[in-house]
């Protein structure tokens, strides 16, 4: 099975599982490689009670170490966290990259700025602000985010590249005018996307991305990576079967390794 390099941990309070169990699970599943992405800390201050806080960062490391020495020789673990992009982080996530050797960063857009940050895949504004949003205008937020990350330079893997669709609101008319200018931005910054499985178990039950973008994805040039996004042993791989297969009908014939930020590549 490809790396599934997109996993998480119990210290960003939503996932839950030891090294070890992760780890087996990895082995069990029979993935080539497994990374270790927890959600990293914003700043120095709280920001939200869904990643771990910066005081935390030794901790997670120790975590990262106690899986690498759990796995000896039987399977590759690498290391990196998931940043998320917000107004006025570069010099932030320049900084968290110098405190650990990082093998990669994964870039996610989970806020989007509408008046406030706007949590938009917390399940708490189901049946409230998202019924009251302007599908069309947090859309083109949202994709305006995802372009400024891309061309930010900062990471390796850019995550869930239509995570907007969680609850399945979608604009009318063809996709592609959101689409197209990311892929764009993407192929230019040189960054990674991944086919994250998660989606199929989110209201939308569709992967992200879309098969659309995979699509113009894999004709501008743009590596990929399959995605768990595990919060718990049992996710990891989950599904990586039906995705190796969505990836080769959008015309992928081969799926990224990445180590200390080179890259390799292992076929379909």
């Amino acid at each position: 099975m490809p790396a599934d390099y997109h996993t998480h941990t119990p210290l960003c309070m939503h996932a839950d599982g030891t090294p070890e169990a992760y780890i087996d699970a990895a082995i069990a599943a029979g993935v080539t490689e497994y990374g270790i992405t927890d959600h990293a800390p914003t700043g120095p201050v709280f920001f939200d009670d869904w990643r771990m806080r910066d005081s935390q960062l030794p901790e997670y490391i120790e975590w990262v170490e106690r899986a690498k020495a759990h796995a000896g020789d039987k399977i590759p673990v690498r290391a990196g966290m998931e940043c998320d992009w917000l107004p006025g982080c570069e010099e932030w996530i320049k900084q968290l990259r110098k405190r650990y050797s990082w093998d990669y960063l994964i870039g996610s857009v989970h806020y989007i700025q509408d008046g406030d940050h706007w949590d938009f895949d917390n399940p708490k504004w189901v049946g409230s602000r998202w019924d009251e949003a302007n599908i069309e205008v947090v859309w083109t937020k949202y994709w305006d985010a995802y372009i400024a990350m891309a061309d930010s330079g900062l990471f390796d893997i850019l995550a869930h590249p239509d995570l907007i669709k969680k609850f399945g609101h979608r604009p009318d008319g063809d996709l592609r005018r959101f689409y197209e200018p990311v892929i764009d931005a993407i192929a230019t910054s040189g960054a990674i996307i991944e086919l994250n499985t998660a989606g199929w178990h989110k209201p939308c039950a569709e992967q992200y991305p879309h098969i659309e973008f995979l699509e113009l994805a894999r004709d501008g040039g743009i590596d990929l990576v399959i995605s768990s996004d595990a919060h718990a042993p049992g996710e990891v791989a989950r599904d990586f079967k039906k995705a190796k297969e969505l990836a080769r009908r959008a015309g992928y014939v081969e799926t990224t390794l990445i180590k200390q930020g080179s890259r390799g590549y292992e076929a379909l």
